[in-house]
């Protein structure tokens, strides 16, 4: 699993893209069909703005996004919204089938 975490318009601290990826190692716990994580940091105004995008195999890719002045209640929120996403789709991709009953004759 692949992690990056770049920065466009801002110099982001060292702290922070630590802190990023030591938060995107665990997503593999959720769906472990996960293939790259990349955090996209970027200076909005005043606010920064935190893009968290999911590859999960070639057709699937989740992706949140925040925008707030503290990037580490951002990274918090985007992984947050990410993991939901992911927990939706396993659960989709879960079989909820009963078995049919044998029919009595």
């Amino acid at each position: 699993m692949q992690i990056t975490v770049t920065s466009r318009h801002v110099e982001v601290p060292a702290e922070v893209k630590e802190y990023a990826h030591e938060k995107g190692e665990k997503l593999h716990r959720f769906f472990d069909r996960i293939q790259a994580i990349n955090f996209i940091m970027d200076n909005e105004g005043d606010l920064f703005s935190v893009e968290l995008i999911v590859n999960a195999g070639a057709k699937h890719e989740f992706v949140s996004k925040e925008i707030g002045d503290d990037s580490y209640k951002l990274i918090d929120a985007t992984l947050d919204k990410v993991v939901r996403q992911l927990r939706d789709y396993k659960e989709k991709l879960k079989d909820h089938k009963k078995p049919k009953p044998e029919a009595t004759e």
